[in-house]
């Protein structure tokens, strides 16, 4: 088909012509803050292209009009399952509302902790919703770490301001139905999770009130929910040690089989599931039924979840017609015919116009082009000739346009931001025939570096600062670089917003995308974000600039406190070529006394000072992520002595003590499967498995049986914390021991010592309360609540109003040597540079060569 046949389409569906061509000019209607919330999308992503059973789910969408909004507390908190049967099935507008990036959490897939993990974690929640078909907001809670109850976790949120962010994504958003992960009531779970539940109830009856955040409503609406449910299951109950009854609950089978899509919506939730990578989180989907349920809390009694909510277009005045074009595009699509749909969407484009409800009219418009263009295979892309650049830059762009299927577009304009510059073009884009356009444009100077829009501030421990109130909310920041497309057809105005991306071909991977950066003309980075000294010894450091542009030169030195000295005192440099690399290295005397000071980097070109470093976030799973901060670096004198040289180091799921102990001048060897047999490890002072290793390391379920016999013949072995569940093995010591939930969350925690005579808290530095001054997040967690006799605990702890905690750090004599258990977190305390956690450690590595031996 070459064009489209109004005269037949006209007599097929007795409408008339004249009202089908008469007045089809269709004015670009404003999209105001829906486009907003579009533009926050993954930007390196390639151009999504459509199957023809996911082209029909599209048009059954068109005629469905419920929101529901899912609300929790953290990345992999949100039931995957749900919301890909709510987005895929019911086909309602579907979204999370996550309070917190996950930025306390630990890391299974690399270093990466704090921020930087928030940054990944953030990723993969995106990741995930463009799998199960969810949207993703976020507040400006910072995760810091597990809270035991929501009053604590309460005394460090600023409670207003995120209940603030929930009445915020409420108004945007616009939920028909809320749906919590968790209880309200203390005790099912821990603080954070308790919290969300409070603050979605709060929400869901401010949103609605004019009084409530009013400076909001510039912007947006009120907005009332009609229900708010808890999504229970028996996990809750069995926690508890209860039986999970269902009477009165609205039953889900989440476990339909979707023809359209080949899969069931718990197939889809493994897949979704499967990108909380750093959480360890990969899952097997399922078939067969499948049921959740959800306990009704707010709104009219019913037996279902919609139940008295019209979700058609019945709740839109005067949108009948609009119902009508949208059923018919949907009843005649063929594939491989597609005139029908196409005509039948175009006429209820044009009818859309004409409604009243600015709401629902921008949300289809923007699906309705969206099923145009899967429908027709239309693709657009503009791609950058690089992934960096500076302000000023020039950049090339190469632009392409294709419909690949006769359709009687026509490409007028595309619109280029942040250059505010349009392109005329009056390009008929005909069948399957490529248009290309080259050009190059110089980056404006206002344009700022690429940073995640909440690290932009100094956060506090409970609270990100976000001073854009347009940003509040949303998952990451809106491309830098856009183009919009504005074709015609039939008299009708389209517009497709796309993120300029750079692209290159992969030998082994093929086509492969990354979002573009801004970064400063020249930036330095220090490897070690904490560097020790044990002693007065000077220590060199290396420190590289990187040019962000050709021909780049100038004056480098350091920022120290007076009693610090840095030799020399400055570098010259010049860089020839953009991205090219120096190092220079510079000498650092600490002080004769402990002190914990900072360094920062001053780089001055051409009379401006540089203070930046570049941070390279690269996963498969998630587009790569630039993170452009301060260029500093924590420095501590010890006082600390040390004894033994030489360390074995078991990696579990990923951390930088190795790092850091090497600072303090141990040898520090990584062993892998073939490394670990008593004898060939029995030349290491000890041997020390990184957190989680029972968890995530398979071999250690027969290779521990290798480090008993070195335990035995006199080595020391160290084991930092596992969780309870997923073990290799339930031997994870030569003698009885049981890892519990326990934990210490409050890192000023009293921490009592139980044996001061322990070799362990004596040689070689004897250990005091001081010790336990400056520590962050946490004190520890797992500690074992079960343990034999042969077990000497050392340390006891307590969060407020609970009981002593005293198994956090054991010791047992096997044989010749020591076994060490420990759920204290030393792989925070070790990079945040603590002083007394170093100290206490030395001591573990010690044991071997104390005078008790």
């Amino acid at each position: 088909m070459t064009s489209w046949n109004w005269h037949n389409f006209s007599r097929r569906y007795d409408v008339p012509i004249h009202n089908l061509i008469a007045n089809m000019t269709f004015k670009r209607l404003p999209l105001g803050l829906l486009l907003t919330l579009l533009l926050f999308s993954s930007s390196a992503q390639k151009p999504k292209q459509y199957q023809a059973g996911q082209v029909k789910q599209m048009l059954k969408k068109l005629n469905v009009l419920g929101t529901v909004l899912y609300v929790a507390a953290h990345p992999d908190d949100e039931n995957t399952s749900l919301i890909a049967y709510l987005a895929n099935d019911k086909l309602y507008r579907t979204a999370y509302l996550s309070a917190t990036r996950g930025d306390g959490g630990q890391n299974l897939i690399g270093p990466e902790i704090r921020e930087k993990l928030g940054v990944i974690r953030t990723q993969e929640l995106l990741a995930a919703r463009r799998t199960d078909g969810g949207q993703q907001f976020f507040s400006r809670a910072n995760d810091f770490g597990y809270s035991k109850s929501p009053d604590e976790t309460f005394n460090i949120w600023s409670k207003d301001e995120v209940l603030s962010d929930f009445v915020r994504v409420f108004r945007q958003f616009r939920p028909d139905v809320v749906i919590t992960r968790f209880s309200e009531e203390p005790g099912y779970t821990h603080g954070h999770h308790t919290a969300s539940a409070i603050l979605a109830r709060e929400a869901f009856h401010l949103s609605g009130q004019t009084d409530s955040y009013p400076d909001q409503l510039g912007t947006m609406d009120v907005w009332q929910p009609k229900k708010l449910f808890w999504n229970t299951s028996w996990w809750f109950y069995r926690f508890r040690g209860l039986e999970f009854d269902t009477t009165g609950l609205i039953p889900m089978n989440i476990g339909e089989y979707n023809p359209l899509l080949g899969k069931t919506y718990t197939e889809i939730s493994a897949e979704s599931r499967s990108m909380h990578k750093s959480q360890g989180f990969g899952s097997t989907g399922a078939r067969g039924e499948v049921f959740d349920y959800l306990k009704q809390l707010e709104g009219e009694p019913s037996k279902g979840i919609f139940e008295g909510i019209d979700t058609s277009w019945g709740r839109v005045a005067g949108s009948e017609e609009v119902a009508e074009y949208l059923q018919m595009a949907q009843d005649n699509y063929d594939p491989e015919d597609i005139g029908e749909t196409f005509q039948a969407l175009l006429l209820a484009r044009q009818s859309l116009s004409k409604l009243k409800d600015q709401f629902w009219k921008e949300i289809k418009l923007k699906e309705i082009d969206e099923v145009l263009k899967a429908l027709t295979g239309a693709y657009f892309e503009i791609v950058a000739d690089d992934f960096s650049y500076v302000s000023g830059d020039s950049m090339q762009l190469k632009m392409e346009a294709v419909v690949r299927s006769a359709s009687g577009f026509s490409l007028d304009e595309v619109r280029l931001d942040p250059w505010d510059m349009t392109l005329a073009f009056d390009v008929e884009l005909g069948k399957n025939r490529r248009f290309n356009h080259d050009l190059k444009l110089q980056i404006p100077d206002e344009v700022y570096v690429t940073h995640p829009y909440w690290l932009q501030k100094e956060s506090t421990l409970g609270m990100y600062e976000v001073p854009n109130t347009e940003f509040i909310g949303q998952p990451e920041n809106p491309s830098t670089f856009s183009a919009t497309f504005i074709l015609e057809c039939a008299g009708q105005i389209f517009e497709y917003d796309v993120p300029v991306v750079y692209k290159r071909n992969d030998p082994v991977e093929g086509e492969t995308y990354r979002p573009l950066a801004i970064t400063p003309p020249v930036s330095a980075i220090i490897d070690e974000e904490v560097i020790i000294f044990a002693d007065g010894t000077p220590k060199s450091i290396n420190v590289k600039v990187k040019s962000g542009k050709a021909n780049v030169g100038g004056q480098l030195a350091l920022n120290l406190p007076s009693s610090w000295k840095v030799t020399p005192v400055e570098y010259d440099f010049f860089l020839e070529k953009k991205n090219e690399e120096k190092a220079y290295t510079f000498k650092i005397t600490p002080p004769s006394r402990q002190e914990i000071s900072s360094l920062a980097v001053k780089i001055s070109v051409d009379e401006k000072v540089y203070s930046k470093e570049i941070n390279i976030i690269d996963y498969d799973h998630i587009p790569i992520q630039t993170l452009i901060g301060e260029s500093s670096v924590k420095l501590v004198r010890l006082d600390v002595n040390k004894s033994g040289e030489s360390i074995g180091y078991i990696e579990g799921a990923g951390d930088l003590i190795p790092e850091n102990l090497s600072q303090l001048g141990y040898s520090v060897e990584v062993l892998g499967q073939d490394d670990v047999f008593a004898e060939n490890i029995a030349k290491y002072d000890a041997v020390v498995l990184g957190v989680r290793a029972f968890n995530t390391v398979p071999w250690l379920a027969y290779k521990n049986k290798e480090l008993f016999k070195y335990i035995e013949n006199g080595g020391t072995v160290i084991v930092q914390y596992n969780t309870n569940r997923r073990l290799v093995t339930e031997e994870v010591a030569p003698f009885p021991l049981k890892i519990s939930r326990d934990r210490v969350t409050v890192e000023e925690a009293e921490v009592r010592i139980l044996d001061k005579n322990h070799p362990a808290l004596n040689e070689p530095n004897e250990i005091t309360q001081k010790d336990f001054e400056g520590w962050v997040q946490e004190r520890g967690l797992y500690f074992p609540n079960e343990w034999a006799e042969e077990f000497i605990p050392l340390l006891s702890s307590n969060d407020p109003g609970e009981t002593p905690k005293d198994g956090g750090l054991l010791v047992a004599k096997y044989g010749k040597g020591y076994y060490v258990y420990t759920g204290y977190s030393w792989f925070r305390e070790l990079p945040a540079g603590v002083p007394g956690a170093y100290r206490i450690f030395v001591n573990l590595l010690s044991l071997g060569s104390s005078s008790s031996n």
